[in-house]
């Protein structure tokens, strides 16, 4: 099994570029914020799910997608968790967005008139207990984005969405309403192919299966014990086929471009019984 790919061989295996980058659309959402903080010279191709993204990606229709991984909050982003473990793609640009939630009516709307609130899964987590509060009898609905909240408002439906919205006939509250304020998400750029092990990094984010015996686990994390590499962060998803059996994502601080971290690797992925690299960046 190769295991590094210089960038000249990734050079010669990639399509011809496209200039644009896939995300979750639309425009208004966080994710498109995202890239055009990372992609700002490309062409931004907003999409209805985090899994046509992708897909997107994969068939040579964008050069990059921009996904979140992780939030100050509710941790780990599920659904692109999956996805990364199972597409050849690999992350080569991190970026950290602030988060500013904020409640969206129609104009003329009042609150006492509000019946449902409309946003993705994430955002009304997070707005949980000024909604518990606030619309106490309100019905959660959520959406495939925090912008595709603004398509469902009517004269009893609000959203949650972003500070950054400014659109006609929509008043935003003039507070955040997060429980949190401090919040952010992480993105990832990625792109398709297998990872370079020649562009210098600060941190490299990995995804295992070990043998599903005592020990395991901690087997693994002795390898970077042994090789004095930090980790950042460490989580658990269960395999969709394989009742009991888990794989983990783990970030450690390190140089992928070193001699050290390369060694980490490998002797990893031999140690495991499933094994990928999803990024290195800085």
């Amino acid at each position: 099994m190769k295991l590094y790919v210089t960038e000249e061989e990734r050079a010669a295996d990639m399509p011809q570029k496209t200039n644009k980058v896939s995300c979750l659309g639309p425009e208004e959402s966080y994710s498109f914020l995202a890239a055009e903080a990372l992609c700002k010279e490309l062409e931004i191709v907003p999409c209805p799910s985090f899994a046509e993204s992708v897909a997107t990606l994969l068939r040579g229709e964008t050069d990059y997608v921009v996904l979140p991984v992780e939030n100050a909050i509710n941790g780990g982003i599920v659904p692109v968790l999956d996805l990364l473990a199972e597409a050849e793609i690999f992350g080569d640009e991190e970026y950290l967005l602030p988060i500013d939630h904020r409640l969206a009516v129609l104009e003329g709307v009042k609150y006492e008139d509000i019946e449902a609130i409309c946003s993705h899964e994430q955002a009304l987590s997070q707005c949980a207990g000024f909604l518990r509060r606030t619309f106490p009898n309100a019905t959660l609905l959520a959406t495939p984005s925090t912008a595709e909240s603004l398509r469902r408002l009517d004269g009893h439906t609000a959203g949650i969405v972003g500070a950054h919205v400014n659109m006609k006939g929509v008043v935003l509250s003039q507070e955040n309403i997060a429980d949190n304020k401090t919040n952010f998400t992480r993105f990832l750029r990625l792109r398709r192919g297998e990872p370079s092990y020649e562009k210098q990094s600060a941190m490299v984010f990995l995804c295992a299966v070990c043998a599903h015996k005592p020990g395991a686990l901690l087997g693994l994390l002795k390898i970077f014990q042994r090789y004095s590499l930090n980790l950042t962060r460490i989580e658990s998803r269960p395999l969709k086929d394989s009742y009991g059996v888990y794989r983990f994502f783990i970030e450690f601080a390190g140089d992928i471009s070193s001699a050290r971290v390369r060694s980490a690797i490998t002797d990893a992925s031999y140690y495991c019984a499933e094994f990928k690299l999803i990024g290195a960046y800085m």
